[in-house]
């Protein structure tokens, strides 16, 4: 079945279709990487600002919204995803008009923080909404690939897309960037508020679906329901390494690029061929890993990030000259690439699985939290590593060495904990 067949076969029923929640990521993506990729540049070369600034600011927007995704799953449980996601976009247009304004550290500051709430509630509840349309593609479609894999590549296009956009905009003021990204959300925000109805969202057509168990909706519903189920829990745990890899590249690839002398100009160009590769090949990964298997696949998804570690902690012991400088990093890069297109959406529709015919805000809303966590811990674990990994030598081992290994807990682990098909 071709990505298109996915999308018609699951729009035939109940609204809101697909496509539109694909087209939501898409353009979702593109507003946030159209202005947030530029503040440190603003900041520091525009306002005089220090790294410190820029770091406190870049931090308490990561966490404002990978912190607050539980937060934000059970705001789409309470209220309904359909209003979170407006919610979203409203607290995402607030950021970017105080952002337009902005030339101090405070007004700066409260720009990225309500950037990143505005995540925190739109993503879950977009999330939400998949996995209802997930489980209608199921009863209709058997073993297509997941719509959690066409999301992956709609957010990827917009994270190409939207750094593209920006640096032209950028070009008239960092404001203008700042006010055409209100701008599109405040379109998204109509055309959400027209075409995702009230009571689809909300979950009263789940209560009467037919592949949910009558006696799953009587179930206790909220966190501590969640948090009652060991399995999830452990399986949230484990699944959150898979940020934390990923992540790696965000942290440790600009540093290998200064060991291997390949410099922060190419940085660019792998985070290129990382959205191509997302692109090119995410959907017929998915149909493999489909047949496959959820346990085989995310156990050869985190073999192929454990692999992709190991080998950078051979390689960085070693001297790179010439063409092979860019060798490790890109063999990184696509470790990296393939164990996340393997991994990410196998996993979003277990939680279909686990929640059982509660509703799955909080669960996606946990997962995500439980991710930002991991990174949040790992990265101040590893940043000591790190420190001897900028030159060639046994010390560069390190920080490559303790990823690989860590990889192998939910290669092995996450295969024992898959729940039970409804």
């Amino acid at each position: 079945m071709t990505a298109v067949s996915a999308i018609d076969l699951a729009a035939t029923k109940p609204r809101p279709a697909p496509g539109l929640l694909l087209a939501s990521q898409l353009v979702f993506n593109i507003g946030f990487y159209a202005v947030v990729p530029f503040l440190a540049l603003v900041m520091t070369q525009d306002f005089g600002m220090t790294a410190t600034a820029v770091g406190v600011v870049l931090g308490a927007r990561v966490f404002s919204q990978q912190g607050l995704f539980l937060v934000g799953g059970m705001i789409t449980d309470r209220l309904g995803p359909r209003r979170a996601m407006l919610a979203g976009c409203l607290v995402r247009i607030s950021g970017y008009l105080t952002l337009a304004m902005a030339g101090s550290f405070p007004l700066f500051l409260l720009g990225a923080v309500l950037t990143g709430m505005g995540g925190a509630l739109f993503s879950p509840a977009l999330e939400t909404l998949v996995g209802k349309a997930e489980e209608r593609r199921r009863d209709t479609s058997g073993k297509a690939p997941a719509l959690f894999a066409l999301l992956a590549i709609c957010g990827e296009i917009g994270a190409v897309a939207g750094p593209l956009v920006g640096a032209l905009l950028l070009g008239l003021s960092f404001s203008w960037a700042a006010l055409a990204g209100a701008a599109v959300f405040a379109v998204m925000t109509g055309v959400l508020w027209r075409s995702v109805p009230a009571a689809a969202a909300n979950g009263e057509a789940d209560k009467h679906s037919p592949s949910v168990p009558p006696s799953s909706v009587t179930r206790g519903d909220g966190v501590a329901a969640m948090l009652r189920d060991k399995r999830f829990v452990a399986f949230a745990a484990l699944y959150s390494v898979n940020l934390l890899a990923y992540n790696q590249l965000y942290f440790g690839l600009p540093i290998e690029l200064t060991r291997s002398g390949a410099g922060p100009e190419a940085l660019a160009g792998l985070f290129a061929a990382a959205s191509i590769l997302t692109v090119a090949l995410q959907w017929p990964i998915s149909r493999v890993t489909t047949r496959m298997g959820a346990g085989l696949a995310l156990t050869a998804g985190f073999l192929l990030k454990g692999l992709a570690f190991a080998t950078m902690a051979m390689l960085a012991q070693l001297p790179a000259t010439g063409t092979l400088q860019l060798l490790p990093p890109l063999l990184l890069v696509v470790g990296l690439c393939l164990g996340h297109m393997c991994i990410g959406p196998v996993a979003m529709p277990l939680v279909l699985d686990f929640a059982r015919g509660r509703r799955t805000g909080i669960y996606y809303g946990f997962l995500a939290s439980m991710g930002g966590c991991a990174v949040l811990l790992g990265n101040f674990a590893l940043g000591p590593l790190y420190s001897g990994a900028s030159q060639p030598g046994p010390d560069a081992v390190w920080p490559w060495a303790v990823m690989a290994a860590l990889m192998v807990i939910p290669a092995v682990g996450l295969s024992r904990l898959l729940p039970a098909k409804r």
